[in-house]
């Protein structure tokens, strides 16, 4: 008979390098400077770990180097067990999620999940076509990541009776809050805030969003050490405990199916409700303190935090943006890191970091200017692939 993980691992250390354009870093200097913060932090040394999931997109040579589970073990300098993993977007939450399991399964006393990703060095501008190539019998030959979720924000001012001014107002609205943080977050990449004029004058990428709507291409890389709970005071009496999670891989044929408006997330719902029913949460935004969620786009909040129940459908701009609900002193802050908006999105690494987020606000640690008051429940939510459909993963945090 199958056992819920609600409380059976603890994270006792993380660390995440700065994100940004590291042009002089390398890919190890970026695990280095996670992973010897996370030690640091749970107060072991690197001989310590026994195992470690690594979790990175960009190719297993990792930009030319060794193979992704070598290059960790060089920079290590040790000789234990390493996993590779990926899942799109979703790959930084993977490599937590299977660190978790590896500690449940009593296989190992302590690991260490990290994500990271160097993606400034190969030129990639963030504007691949997603499955390129010919026509095939499963997928069909795929657009841009901003197009496809440009499509996705149409579809939902046409669903909600949005005009165009109305509807690129209120992404504006989500992305001028992604800035807000980002200024008051020292390792995020974009610090700099803008206004909602400047969002709806910036240079177009695909209507309706701009410049500021979207992600930009970042380096980084963030680290977590995990241990069975009931060891976890060994290393700190403020360690932060796994509730639940969820992990949905759909089939993906949404832009096949003539009735699929775009807004409709069913891997985002189907994930998060796998991961509120291991937690046991019955109301989200009642029993949630933070979310940090998958904003590659500031479409990509507000449909987001709808299908994670925090908001009813359609009332993103009546329960959030109008009342400022989504702030850190609000009522359901969301992103109040930056979000991937902000604080950047190197993709094996996001979902780790939302962890270090959620771990360091937890702890009542973060900057003073964006910590939520007395948080002990957060989630964190990747989702990969086009828009609402594909992979998606949520992990919930929280205090003992």
């Amino acid at each position: 008979m199958t056992e819920g993980l609600k409380d059976k691992v603890a994270i006792v250390g993380m660390g995440c390098s700065h994100f940004g354009e590291r042009w002089g870093t390398g890919v190890d200097d970026l695990i280095q400077e996670a992973v010897s913060e996370a030690c640091r932090d749970a107060g072991i040394t690197i001989g310590d770990i026994q195992a470690a999931w690594l979790g990175t997109v960009m190719g297993s040579q990792m930009g030319g180097g060794p193979p992704s589970g070598l290059l960790l073990s060089q920079v290590l300098q040790t000789s234990i067990p390493v996993t590779r993993v990926e899942n799109l977007c979703a790959t930084g939450q993977e490599a937590v999620r299977g660190a978790v399991y590896g500690v449940a399964a009593k296989a190992y006393d302590i690991v260490l999940a990290i994500g990271v990703e160097k993606i400034k060095d190969s030129g990639y501008g963030g504007l691949g076509a997603q499955y390129p190539g010919k026509w095939d019998p499963v997928y069909a030959y795929g657009g841009t990541s901003p197009a496809r979720y440009a499509m996705a924000a149409t579809a939902y001012f046409d669903k909600h009776h949005l005009s165009p001014e109305q509807g690129k107002r209120l992404l504006a609205e989500i992305s001028v809050k992604s800035h807000y943080y980002g200024a008051r977050n020292p390792r995020a990449h974009l610090k700099k805030e803008v206004t909602v004029e400047q969002v709806m004058a910036a240079p177009m990428v695909a209507w309706p969003l701009g410049l500021f709507d979207c992600c930009g291409v970042t380096d980084g890389a963030a680290a977590a050490i995990l241990v069975p709970a009931d060891q976890a005071k060994r290393y700190r009496d403020d360690y932060v405990t796994i509730k639940g999670m969820g992990l949905v891989a759909t089939p993906g044929w949404g832009k096949e199916m003539d009735d699929f408006d775009l807004t409709t997330w069913d891997a985002t719902e189907a994930a998060a409700n796998q991961a509120y029913r291991e937690a046991g949460i019955k109301n989200p935004r009642n029993e949630l303190d933070l979310v940090e969620l998958h904003d590659c786009f500031s479409i990509a909040e507000l449909l987001a935090s709808e299908h994670l129940s925090l908001c009813e459908r359609g009332q993103y701009q009546k329960e959030f943006t109008e009342s400022r609900a989504y702030y850190h002193d609000g009522e359901m802050p969301v992103n109040i890191s930056g979000g991937l908006k902000s604080f950047g999105h190197p993709v094996g690494a996001s979902g780790c970091r939302e962890a270090y987020e959620i771990y360091k606000q937890l702890q009542g640690k973060a900057e003073p200017s964006r910590q939520v008051r007395n948080a002990r429940l957060g989630l964190s939510h990747n989702q990969g692939g086009h828009p609402g459909r594909f992979v998606c993963g949520v992990i919930i945090y929280g205090l003992p």
